[in-house]
């Protein structure tokens, strides 16, 4: 198991993770974080009627370092007219 923190990053600043949370894997820590974006945005649409793509989740290590970012956009498929945009590159 690793650990790993899930930094949020949004137009209000940065929200740490204090506590992290032990993954069997990074690919483990990347779903997670993707719950964590679809909650988000479901109460920013509840909120203030607003989703902002440009949001996104640093996943960083025990030390502290960078190991991968996931922007909200991946988190999502946004259908628009008759095509489907999102996270798979359709």
């Amino acid at each position: 198991m690793a650990h790993y923190y899930l930094n949020l990053i949004n137009g209000y600043g940065v929200t740490p993770d204090r506590e992290g949370e032990d993954f069997p894997d990074l690919d483990a820590a990347r779903e997670r974080a993707k719950e964590s974006f679809r909650s988000i945005l479901s109460d920013e649409i509840r909120s203030a009627g607003l989703i902002d793509l440009q949001e996104r989740i640093d996943i960083a290590d025990q030390q502290g370092s960078i190991v991968t970012t996931l922007p909200f956009r991946d988190a999502v498929e946004l259908k628009l007219d008759d095509s489907v945009q999102g996270h798979e590159g359709t």
